[in-house]
């Protein structure tokens, strides 16, 4: 099978068994519009079905992971329809990526924030560089988490640490993220690409056939109650946006100032 290469927000090199997915937006820190949205679920799906790839690296461009969401464009994305539109690929990119039957790794330096943070934890092993800032920050304008968010979150943390790192919102750094459990590995800064190829390496010459055979026995157990959450993420996150809050929190992050949230 030949994988498509070709697109406009994000870069796929395949290497044999290998294949590199590069979030490609790095003016906007990689900040996930809807064609990249769109293009990242077509690419998850043939990476998928491609028998001979059986590793997965995501990793963004430029100064950082993904800074989220873009959020000028999610402005401008009101209407119900639109709105579920943009979910939906939201969570085909969760569910793919979660499911696939390959081992997946994500690479974070710089920010990997909101649903930057969630695709990453979709994977099945994170490095991230020491000084690397994670976020679950959603919290900051009325929103709730989405791409499997709160899926991914009670996976690694359980559910009491997850609720609670959710409603911080609190930015931090790798060293506290590997201290939580909330990734696989911390590196050094500048030491990132090293350590990703040690683990490529050590993977692929590894019985990658029970690898992914356990890998799949376990999603698919879990598999049910992701595409859950996510349908609730889709409904709960369309009702914040209506809300007040919402409408400071944005208002505040335009205006760079503090929000004044009332719980409306």
């Amino acid at each position: 099978m030949v994988v498509q290469t070709s697109y406009e927000t994000i870069k796929v090199e395949v290497s044999g068994a290998k294949a590199v997915v590069t979030l490609n937006r790095p003016k906007s820190l990689n900040a996930m519009n809807v064609q990249l949205m769109k293009e990242l679920a077509g690419c998850l799906q043939e990476l998928s079905k491609d028998r001979e790839i059986k590793l997965v690296v995501m990793k963004g461009a430029g100064g950082a992971f993904s800074s989220g969401g873009d959020i000028k464009e999610m402005l401008a994305s009101a209407n119900e329809k639109e709105f579920g539109s943009i979910m939906d690929s939201i969570s085909q990119i969760a569910i793919t990526l979660y499911s696939m039957p390959k081992v997946t790794v994500a690479a974070i330096h710089g920010a990997a924030a909101g649903l930057g943070l969630s695709l990453a934890l979709a994977s099945d092993y994170v490095i991230a560089e020491e000084n690397s800032k994670l976020a679950m920050n959603f919290i900051g304008i009325g929103l709730i988490p989405d791409g499997g968010g709160h899926f991914f979150m009670e996976q690694r943390l359980g559910p009491v640490k997850a609720k609670q790192f959710i409603w911080e919102g609190r930015v931090i750094e790798g060293q506290e993220a590997f201290m939580k459990g909330l990734i696989d590995e911390v590196v050094a800064e500048g030491r990132l690409e090293e350590s990703l190829e040690r683990f490529v390496t050590k993977t692929l010459h590894s019985p990658l056939k029970a690898k992914i055979k356990t890998k799949q026995i376990i999603t698919e157990a879990h598999r049910p109650a992701l595409i859950k959450v996510l349908e609730h993420e889709k409904e709960g996150q369309f009702l914040m946006r209506q809300t007040e809050d919402h409408q400071e929190g944005v208002k505040a992050f335009i205006e760079k100032r503090k929000p004044n949230f009332t719980g409306h």
